[in-house]
This record gives structure tokens, C-alpha cells and sequence, in this order.
């Protein structure tokens, strides 16, 4: 239930207020949230589900703290998609878990009210204390709209600020308004807007009666609830209330229904009710041209989402961001690498040889710096995505994509989740609870962890940077790797969309939803909005490597180190001391190199990870690959950049190496069969990088779909299926390759 407010400010411990940030998707929500927040937000998920939970600290005054929850973008409180249902839940004081909310911040898009109202007169219908924040206006104001915003403040019945949230302008008296809402401005709101069938208020009235102990004290959230029990037949409201109510009001939703048989369809009843009183709002605050002038976002547009320029534009536009992942880290990267190779040689320093000094610098050291050392290249990957987003364009990627995903039986609503996935699958996945169709939803989640996440991208750098030549293509303009980069990326996309019409064929028949798209205005980007994505994401990354992949290297040492029998050792301690007295100078070095690595080959190799390893190597062979890179592949199943980590521990293990990307490289380079044969080269490199494009190891993945799906078989066969595609295209990939004679 929503918290009463008094007319005087709280104290004590009573101080902590909670505001709900509500608005249609590309309203400049999350720009408006960063730039009342910064820094002092957190996100995490709704008690028992997996929708985000965004919240920030609103400092309104020194004594008055908020916490400002950013909702999920929607259109209506008609809830059918998971992200609706959540808002309509936090709104209505239904949350588990879950504080009331004080009061709402609804933002709207100040060039597209008609659209846009509809949402808030359904929020003023809660009675709950609301404010108004009139986004974009520069963009109203560039199309000849002219907005009275007294005038329109007066027809809603609550104040209405004018921001310009990418520009950081009205902040300061939107920050106002919620301080003197919290301190009690009164209100009139809305009550059920006139147009409905003669008494149907009643009838809204008396399912509202059975719901009273639900909603003590708040009269407008019963009838809210009400309404949207009676008018959504079968949807989210109503089922939610049976399952509480029981029977008994099963009987008064059929009832208040029956009366009004004669309306065909009490939804669209709705909706033509609320739009004409959105008009008469408009036509008392609005003045706008007849014909809305053509603004430089229309011109653009011709061009962006041209069906043949605006799909190579598209090309283009990607290939240029994995070029420059590529090329633009490689400064951030040294230094990094210089970072942990100084920390890796100060440690070691500290301790004697033996298993203590080897795991702090072969297992903890090599195996979390060579993760953290792609840090630059994730970084640049999430700028590009957050600069995409913020600017506008993303949305008419999606309307390009619809072209090709409704071939598949898929839509546009698509997109977005499948692009989130480049970052990282999880929130790809979590993104898909927009999608309204079960069968859509589905055939997005099992597809999505096909596209290349962050976490393959050190598989890929590492790799490209060992075997595929640094040359130009295209005179200047195109690099030989960063095209080989951009092609890996193609390939889970490619594989997307076969799958994806196949399990529309099989599985998961039915009609495609229909796809409808609102484009947001283009934008400069906000460089806070920005810079949070590209922190957040980024810690996410290092929270990661500090814990899954810290644990998996250190399990991956002891495999790798132990047994580590006394004679061998010793028969190597003789062998070296035989070389210290009778050779000195560069001979003395080369011998001693020569021995430390046929001992740390020895060892691995009758330590407990070769031992499993030669026994899956008849698996692996055909893949091109040796015991090593079939261990380190089933290594990183709790995610996929562990096979850098372990790499770069079995590599590193009695050799005088650091956990520089490059070390890691020579060491790759230099391994060999036991015949002499180099065991890298290019098609074993493609082969790998093919594997980890579609295969489904990350446990995380396949956890959240667990919970949006809330079934094993799901999950079960996306870990099938991909591990299956995985390994036949890597040995497509292997066996092709070295018949092209790509091998010598």
C-alpha cells in the first residue's frame, strides 16, 4: 500500500522516502534517473523473479534522503509482458518484500503527449502523489510545439516540470517539486474519467468493496485494481486477485461484465476514453502546426532505415566497433599487463620456491590478470553500445532487423534482447520479459546466448593476436584481425537465425506477434548516462573475475600441480645442479630454460589435470585440439574467459613467464606434440574461437534460464543443443580449413 503522507517533513529514523520513476520505453528515463542518482544506485533483482531492480539515493534536502526505483519502461498498467507486471505490482503496493511507494515521477516525452498521457492518467488514477516531468522539450520546441505547462499542470492536477534530461536542465526544480510533494502539496488527482457505459463506475465500485482489506486506507488503488481486473479479461490483474480472492470474486468480475455485454470489448472501451481525455487536455494546453515540421531526426531516418543503405550502414557501423576494440586497446592493454607483471615479480619475491609462491603467482596472479588485462576491450565494447542506446539509433537498428528476423519467426522485440546479449547473455535474457508472445520469448531466450558475449572476446583477442597476421586489407582501412574479430561475432548471428526458424517450425509453433515500434528522437549522448554504463558493466566484469574465474584458477592450479612426486623433483634438482657446474654464461641459461620445461612438462602431465586430459583427447582430436585445450575448455564451463586463465596457468606452470597477453601468445605458439608438431596454428585457432561462438558454457546463462523459463527442459536443451553445434562447427571448421591447406 502506498505510505500516507503527513503534512509535516519525518524524523528520525522515519526519514527514508521511496519515488517510482515511470514513462513509456525512449522517454530519456534512464538518462533522467543517472542524472538525479550518479554514483549512488544499485541494481539487483525483484524478490523471486529476475526483472532488474534499479535504485538510486535522491538527496532532496540534508534531512530528507529518497530512494528513487527506476521501473521498467512501459506503455500501460494493462499487464501482460513480465516487465508490466512488475510495474504494475510496485505501483499498487503489491511487491513482496517490497516498501509502499510515496510517491511517482512519470516522465513523458514532451514531443509525443498524445502517446504518452495515456500511461499517466492511468498512474493518477492510483492516488498516489505524483509529478510530471516534461522531457525532451527542445525537441517540442524544434517541431513548432508549444506547450502551456500551467495550463497542463492544472487539467492533470499535479505539477509538471519542464527537463531536458540529456542537458542536465530542470533538475533543479524538478528536485523542488519532490521536496514540497514530500512535505505534503495536496492533490487532486483523477478519479475514473468520464465515458464509460452509465454505471459502470458502480459496478468498478463493488469489485473495489471485496478488495478492502487489501487496500485499507486508499480508496483509488482499490478502483484502480478494480478497473483493470473487469477491463483486461483473463489478464495479469485478474488472474493475480482470483488467486487471492477466490471464487467470490470471480463471480462479481462476471457480473460487473455481464451488464455491459452490449460494448464490444470493454479494452478498447478503455482506450477510447482515455485518448479523448487526453485530447481535451491537449486541446487546452497544447498548440501545435497542422503539419508538424520535418526535423533533421526525419531526414536522418530516410537514410538509417532504408531498407538496402541503412542495412550497409549498419554493417559498417559494427564493423567499425570491433575494429576499434581491437585497435584502440592495445596502449590500456600494455599498461595493464605492465601492472600485474610488476605485482607478479614483487610477490614472488616475498616467498621461497614451492606450492605457496606457485599458486600466488601461477595460479591467483596469472590466472586473474589475464582476464583483468581485457579490460580495455570490454570497456570500449560497452561505451559503443551505450553510446548506440543513448543516441537513438539502436531502436532503428531494430526496425532493419524486424526485416530479417520476421523470415525466422521472430520480430524486432528481438533485437534488443539478442544486441544486450553481445555484452553479456544474463541481461540479454532478462530483457526478453518485454516480449509479449510465450512462443517469441522463448525462441529469443534459447537463441540469444548464441551472440558473442564479452566473455569470448579475450578468447578471440588472444588467439587472433597469436595466428592471424596483423595486415591490411583495403589499403589502410581494414585490419586483417579486426575483420577476423567482427567475423567471429557474425557467426552466432549467422547460426541465430537457422535455429531460431526451426524451433518456430518445431518446438515452439505459432503466430509471430506483430512488432511495433515507437523511435525516440536523436540525441546527443549524455556523458553521464554513458560513462555509468561503461562503469557498471566494467565492475560487473572485475566483480567476476575476482570470484568465478579467481576460484576456477585456483582448482585449475591444484589439478595442474598436484601430485608432484619426490623423485621426479629430485631427479630434475640433480640434473640442474650437473649443469651449474660445468656450464656458465648463455649455455648455462639455455639448459637451465630447457630443463624447467621438460620437468613442468612431466609434471603436467602426470598431474591429476593430464591425466583427465589424455583421457578426453581422442574427443578433441578431430577438433585439432591436444589434452590441454580440451582441459582448459571444460574448465571454463562456469564461464567462458576461464580458458585464458587456465591457459595461461597450465602455460605458465616452471617457466619464467608473466601474465602478459603476449606471454600467453608465445607460449601457444611454442606448444607441441609430442612428435615435435606444432599443436597451434590457424586452423586450430578458428577452431577454437568457432567452439566458444556457440557453445553455452557459462553456468550463469543457463541458470537465469532456469528461473525466466521455470523449467529444466529448457535449459537442458540450450546446454544440448549449443554444446552439439558447438563441436560440429569446430570440426567443420578444423577439417575444412586444413584441406584448404590453412595449416601450413
Amino acid at each position: 500500500m502506498a505510505t500516507e503522507l503527513s503534512d509535516e517533513p519525518r524524523t528520525g529514523v522515519d526519514q527514508r522516502y521511496t519515488i517510482a520513476l515511470v514513462g513509456n520505453p525512449n522517454t530519456g528515463k534512464t538518462t533522467l534517473f543517472n542524472g538525479l542518482t550518479g554514483l549512488f544506485q544499485h541494481v539487483g533483482n525483484y524478490p523471486g523473479v529476475t526483472v532488474e531492480r534499479k535504485v538510486g539515493r535522491l538527496r532532496l534536502s540534508d534531512d530528507r534522503t529518497v530512494d528513487l526505483v527506476d521501473l521498467p519502461g512501459t506503455y500501460s498498467l494493462a499487464a501482460h509482458a513480465p516487465d508490466e507486471m512488475i510495474v504494475a505490482d510496485v505501483l499498487l503496493g503489491r511487491m513482496p518484500s517490497e516498501s509502499g511507494i510515496d510517491a511517482v515521477l512519470a516522465i513523458v516525452d514532451a514531443s509525443n503527449l498524445y502517446r504518452n498521457l495515456y500511461l499517466v492518467s492511468q498512474v493518477l488514477e492510483l492516488g498516489i502523489p505524483a509529478v510530471v516531468a516534461l522531457n525532451m522539450s527542445d525537441v517540442a520546441d524544434a517541431r513548432g510545439i508549444r506547450i502551456d505547462v500551467d495550463r497542463l499542470s492544472g487539467c492533470l492536477g499535479v505539477p509538471v516540470v519542464r527537463v531536458c534530461a540529456n542537458r542536465r536542465q530542470g533538475l533543479g526544480e524538478l528536485r523542488r517539486e519532490l521536496r514540497r510533494l514530500l512535505r505534503g502539496g495536496q492533490q487532486k488527482g483523477l478519479s475514473l474519467l468520464p465515458g464509460f457505459p452509465d454505471g459502470f463506475p458502480a459496478a468498478v465500485d463493488a469489485v473495489a468493496a471485496v478488495l478492502e482489506s487489501q487496500y485499507a486506507g486508499n480508496a483509488s488503488l482499490r478502483r484502480a485494481e478494480a478497473l483493470r481486473a473487469i477491463v483486461d479479461e483473463g489478464g495479469y490483474a485478474e488472474r493475480r486477485l482470483i488467486e487471492t480472492r477466490g471464487d467470490g470474486l470471480r463471480e462479481k468480475l462476471a457480473d460487473a461484465r455481464g451488464r455491459y455485454s452490449r460494448v464490444s470489448g470493454l479494452s478498447a472501451l478503455e482506450s477510447e476514453v482515455r485518448y479523448d481525455w487526453i485530447g481535451r487536455v491537449l486541446a487546452q494546453s497544447v498548440s501545435q502546426p497542422e503539419d508538424l515540421q520535418k526535423t533533421h531526426s526525419d531526414r536522418i531516418d530516410g537514410v538509417l532505415t532504408h531498407r538496402i543503405w541503412g542495412t550497409l550502414l549498419f554493417i559498417a557501423i559494427m564493423g567499425v566497433v570491433f575494429q576499434a576494440i581491437y585497435a584502440w586497446a592495445g596502449p590500456l592493454m600494455d599498461r595493464v599487463d605492465d601492472l600485474f607483471a610488476a605485482l607478479s615479480g614483487w610477490v614472488g619475491g616475498w616467498f621461497p620456491d614451492g606450492a605457496l609462491k606457485s599458486l600466488i603467482q601461477d595460479g591467483i596472479i596469472a590466472g586473474v590478470g589475464g582476464v583483468v588485462v581485457f579490460l580495455p576491450q570490454i570497456a570500449i565494447l560497452f561505451f559503443f553500445i551505450a553510446v548506440l542506446e543513448d543516441c537513438g539509433y539502436m531502436a532503428r537498428a531494430a526496425l532493419l532487423m524486424d526485416r530479417l528476423l520476421t523470415k525466422c519467426g521472430l520480430s524486432g522485440q528481438s533485437f534488443i534482447p539478442m544486441l544486450s546479449s553481445f555484452a553479456c547473455a544474463v541481461p540479454g535474457i532478462m530483457a526478453t520479459r518485454t516480449i509479449e508472445g510465450r512462443r517469441n520469448r522463448l525462441v529469443t531466450i534459447l537463441v540469444a546466448p548464441l551472440m558473442s558475449c564479452s566473455a569470448r572476446l579475450p578468447v578471440y583477442t588472444i588467439l587472433i593476436g597469436a595466428f592471424i597476421p596483423a595486415k591490411s586489407i583495403l589499403g589502410a582501412w581494414v585490419g586483417l584481425q579486426g575483420l577476423t574479430l567482427f567475423a567471429m561475432y557474425c557467426v552466432g548471428v549467422a547460426t541465430a537465425v537457422p535455429v531460431a526458424w526451426l524451433l518456430r517450425k518445431t518446438l515452439l509453433k505459432g503466430e509471430t506477434s506483430p512488432f511495433i515500434l515507437e523511435f525516440p528522437s536523436y540525441k546527443i549522448p549524455d556523458k553521464r548516462t554513458v560513462g555509468l554504463r561503461v562503469y557498471q558493466s566494467s565492475r560487473a566484469f572485475l566483480m567476476r573475475a575476482g570470484s568465478i574465474i579467481l576460484a576456477a584458477t585456483i582448482v585449475m592450479w591444484a589439478l595442474a600441480y598436484f601430485p608432484r612426486p619426490e623423485e621426479t623433483v629430485a631427479e630434475y634438482e640433480r640434473h640442474r645442479l650437473v649443469a651449474e657446474t660445468s656450464l656458465s654464461g648463455e649455455d648455462l641459461r639455455v639448459a637451465l630454460a630447457e630443463l624447467d620445461a621438460r620437468m613442468a612438462a612431466e609434471l603436467l602431465n602426470g598431474s591429476f589435470l593430464g591425466r583427465a586430459g589424455h583421457w578426453i583427447e581422442p574427443a578433441v582430436i578431430p577438433l585439432g585440439w591436444d589434452w590441454r585445450i580440451g582441459m582448459a575448455t571444460l574448465a571454463s564451463f562456469p564461464a567462458r574467459e576461464v580458458i585464458v586463465a587456465t591457459l595461461g596457468t597450465i602455460y605458465s606452470l616452471g617457466r619464467d613467464a608473466d601474465v602478459s597477453p603476449e606471454d600467453l601468445r608465445g607460449a601457444l605458439r611454442s606448444a607441441t606434440w609430442d612428435d615435435g608438431r606444432p599443436v597451434f596454428n590457424v586452423p586450430v585457432a578458428l577452431s577454437v574461437m568457432v567452439f566458444f561462438a556457440l557453445c553455452a558454457q557459462c553456468v550463469s546463462t543457463l541458470a537465469v534460464i532456469r528461473r525466466e523459463t521455470q523449467s529444466w527442459r529448457w535449459t537442458i536443451l540450450t546446454f544440448g543443443y549449443m554444446t552439439v553445434l558447438a563441436y560440429v562447427a569446430a570440426l567443420v571448421t578444423y577439417q575444412g580449413t586444413m584441406a584448404l591447406g590453412w595449416g601450413v
